[in-house]
This record gives C-alpha cells, sequence and structure tokens, in this order.
C-alpha cells in the first residue's frame, strides 16, 4: 500500500512537471482559462481570502466560468472589512459558486474554547481553523488555485507553476507578478480596492494575526509580525507545513 502511495505521488509530481513545462510561457488568464476548460474541468476550485489582490484571479475566474467553486475559509476572526469586500466583490462580479467553510464547532470548542488559540499557539490554530476545513471543502476537487507570488515572501521564491500537495495539484497562475503588475490590473479593470489597504494592510489574514505594514517592509511583514511565522499552514511542500524560514 506504501509503495502505491509513493508510485502516486511521484506519478502526480510529474504531471504537474510536465504541465508546467507545457504552460509556464502563457499568460495567467490563459493558464487558468486551460486549467478550467481542459485540464480539470468540473474538478478545479479557487481558493480565495478576499485579500488585498485576491480580486484579480476573482475577476479571472468570473470571466472563464463564474460558476467555478471559489471556497473562503471563514476562520471565525476576520475583519469585518475583509467580510464586506466579499461580499461586494461576489455581487461585483457575478461569481456563483461561492463556499464559505467555517471549522467544525466540535474542534473549535475543544481546542479554542475562549478563542485565544493565537496567542499561545498559532500553528494549531490556523490548523483548526483553516486547514481542516480547507482540506474538508477540497475533496470533490483535483486541483485548486492560489494566488501566491514568488516575490511574496521567501518561502515563496521557488514557486513552481503547477505543484503538488497530498493527492491534489496546485496551480499559481500569477507566480511571476509583481505588484505593479496587480495595480495594473485593479486599474484596467476598476476593481475596487480592498478597504483596508489604504490604512497600510498589504496582506491581510485574521484581525488578531494581522498588523498594517511599516514602510520599508515587504507587503507579508504585517502577518504574524514578531514572530517566525509567515504562513498560515495551508500549503505543504514535500509533506511538510510551509511556515516560515528561508
Amino acid at each position: 500500500m506504501h509503495a502505491l502511495e509513493t508510485n502516486a505521488r511521484i506519478e502526480l509530481r510529474e504531471k504537474a512537471q510536465g504541465l508546467t513545462e507545457s504552460y509556464d510561457r502563457l499568460p495567467a488568464e490563459d493558464v487558468l482559462k486551460h486549467a478550467i476548460k481542459t485540464l480539470f474541468p468540473g474538478r478545479i476550485g479557487l481558493v480565495s481570502s478576499f485579500g488585498t489582490e485576491a480580486a484579480v484571479l476573482l475577476h479571472m475566474v468570473s470571466r472563464i466560468d463564474p460558476y467555478v467553486p471559489v471556497i473562503f475559509l471563514d476562520t471565525g476572526m476576520h475583519f469585518p472589512e475583509t467580510l464586506q469586500y466579499r461580499e461586494d466583490l461576489v455581487a461585483r462580479l457575478g461569481l456563483c459558486n461561492i463556499q464559505t467553510v467555517h471549522p467544525r464547532p466540535a474542534s473549535v470548542n475543544a481546542d479554542d474554547p475562549e478563542g485565544l488559540l493565537h496567542q499561545s499557539n498559532t500553528d494549531l490554530c490556523c490548523h483548526v481553523r483553516k486547514t481542516l476545513p480547507m482540506l474538508a471543502a477540497l475533496r470533490g476537487l483535483d486541483c485548486w488555485i492560489t494566488g501566491r507570488k514568488r516575490g511574496q515572501a521567501a518561502t515563496r521564491s521557488e514557486l513552481e507553476l503547477f505543484e503538488t500537495q497530498d493527492r491534489w495539484l496546485k496551480v499559481n497562475p500569477l507566480l511571476d507578478w509583481s505588484a505593479d503588475d496587480v495595480a495594473a490590473y485593479f486599474k484596467t479593470h476598476e476593481l475596487p480596492e480592498h478597504p483596508l489597504k489604504e490604512r497600510g494592510y498589504l496582506s491581510v489574514g485574521c484581525l488578531p494575526c494581522t498588523r498594517a505594514v511599516k514602510p520599508g517592509e515587504d507587503a507579508r511583514a504585517g502577518r504574524w509580525a514578531d514572530s517566525e511565522k509567515t504562513e498560515c499552514g495551508i500549503h505543504f511542500v514535500d509533506g511538510k507545513m510551509v511556515r516560515g524560514g528561508n
């Protein structure tokens, strides 16, 4: 059984490498179109935080197929501005398949009954409120779309267009986009900015673990500030959680 699982993972990695070689020179929207219409029809979804740059992929997906599942992990700790931004974008873009996923009440009651777990164990808090619900939401899919970019953090510098996680393929259409590319797309398509961006929040996660970015800091410096943690943990590489470091 272990050998079969190993062989399956090897085959999946080889498939990811082949897809990267075939599509890595295409514009982001063309990559998405192939992934949604040809490669994984009916078996692909976008995991979106509805953060400061999320509107780019949401807009692209809405133009290709507004019924593609858009999975939003409602941790119970989002900024009110993020929840309102989600509602505004969904209506504006005509997205038809928003799946708002919550952590299991039993898990929250067991691990974080007072809602203070983020103060003592941020990894476990993210695991309960994000990772486990997301894995459940992905069960019917073969591939998921992410908005990660190589320039966002050291942990993302070696991203590939297609990669693997457990039994899933992931596609990162915007991996080589810069902040200027994102800004230009917003301007061209007249997309609304996240309301917290003008207050210095360049990357927005849960309220207790996010602060505004200071001048000269990178875009994700406000996430889990003053700690080694730089990722929530929904992304894994070779079976290990991507959480920080170089």
